[in-house]
């Protein structure tokens, strides 16, 4: 039974994709204060941590993303508990 080395791009290929969570987490944050918070910004929360987890070394993204995911669940319970609505209502 031959022994093989451990391949050097595994975790340049992991990093790549922590990167790509942080990036996508900061944008669905960012998308989900307009539009969707129902399902952008738990799906921000999911993905910055996911990102932090795998050291990322967008870090400031993730956490961008996370306090975003964060603000559109508040945001969803302030629509609902005001409104009765998940919508926003410009003018009167």
């Amino acid at each position: 039974m031959a022994l093989t080395a451990p391949s050097r791009t595994a975790p340049l290929r992991a990093r790549g994709d922590a990167d790509g969570m942080a990036v996508a987490s900061f944008v669905l944050g960012l998308i989900g204060l307009l539009l969707f918070n129902a399902v952008f910004g738990p799906c921000a929360i999911v993905l910055g941590t996911l990102a932090l987890a795998r050291e990322t070394r967008r870090r400031g993204r993730a956490l961008l993303g996370i306090a975003l995911g964060i603000a559109d669940v508040v945001l969803l319970i302030v629509l609902l508990t005001l409104n009765h609505s998940v919508f926003w209502q410009f003018g009167g």
